[in-house]
């Protein structure tokens, strides 16, 4: 058998983002799911994740290289895990505990500094703490927690892997 190069490795990560982001996109624009600020948060985290694997999939790197691409693809899933995980504390709050719900995202971007919008959206929302879909018994937050647990030890996998 076989053993998948890197390149094969790295191509099919983007693939999975790509179907990760696919499917957001369908849930908001064919369901009518509305994305939480941590919702948009985690999708950048997964396409930090996508923009490394495309980028290594390009470059091919030898082993030093596969090991910081690695390293770049952990960074973004660590992300990834602390906002999912942000969202699922937020939802185990009780309601009277939950913070207020911001502006929409257009209007914050005509009225506050761009690190002050930042802030508000890394720290969530009573919006974030809505669960209005399932999928299995696991609500989109704990979806993504999955998602980004798969994609960290796939980028610990990479960084350990003696060939490129």
């Amino acid at each position: 058998m076989r053993i998948p190069s890197t390149r094969q490795l790295f191509i099919l990560a983007l693939l999975g983002c790509i179907g990760l982001l696919a499917f957001a996109l369908y849930l908001e624009h064919v369901v009518g799911l509305v994305p939480c600020p941590l919702c948009h948060v985690q999708r950048v985290a997964v396409l930090m994740f996508a923009v490394v694997c495309l980028l290594a999939t390009v470059h091919n790197p030898a082993l030093c290289g596969q090991r910081v691409y690695a390293v770049l693809a952990a960074l973004a899933a660590s992300f990834g895990i602390a906002t999912a995980g942000r969202q699922i504390w937020l939802q185990g709050l009780p309601k009277d505990q939950l913070p207020s719900c911001l502006p929409p995202l257009e209007f914050m971007l005509e009225a506050f500094p761009l690190q002050d919008i930042i802030a508000k959206m890394l720290h969530g929302t009573a919006d974030c703490a809505e669960i209005n879909w399932t999928l299995l018994g696991f609500n989109l937050a704990e979806l993504s927690m999955v998602s980004f647990i798969i994609m960290l030890v796939f980028s610990i996998f990479l960084l350990f892997r003696k060939h490129a």
